[in-house]
């Protein structure tokens, strides 16, 4: 994945509604979900919904089909994927990525989010 690829992605994904739109075309999986159905599940109006699938869609993270009547919409797991795989290039430089602490391999702590 080149840069300007990753960029537009990220873009596509730092804003509420898309990151939920898109967290629930994953786990829908290939099959995908409808956009109504999106919308009902997600309490977004029509137009606001459309605005937002065109911008996963524009940032190749999400695609879309024509099913009869219904236009579908999936998670474009190869570019999501490809991302991932972008972030994580060389990560560690090549050792381990585990967090130690105090010699033990556990979680590290959690910080509190700002509301």
């Amino acid at each position: 994945m080149e840069t300007t690829q990753a960029v537009r992605a990220l873009s596509a994904l730092a804003q509420g509604s898309r990151l939920s739109i898109f967290r629930l075309l994953v786990q829908a999986g290939p099959r995908g979900m409808a956009a109504g159905t999106i919308g009902e599940k997600l309490g977004l109006p029509p137009a606001t919904l459309s605005f937002h699938l065109a911008g996963l869609t524009r940032a190749g993270i999400a695609d879309s089909r024509q099913e009869g009547r219904f236009v579908i919409y999936s998670a474009n797991f190869r570019n999501m994927n490809l991302l991932v795989e972008f972030l994580t290039e060389n990560c560690c430089g090549g050792k381990s990525c585990e967090i130690s602490l105090g010699g033990k391999n556990e979680e590290a702590p959690r910080t509190r989010r700002r509301a």
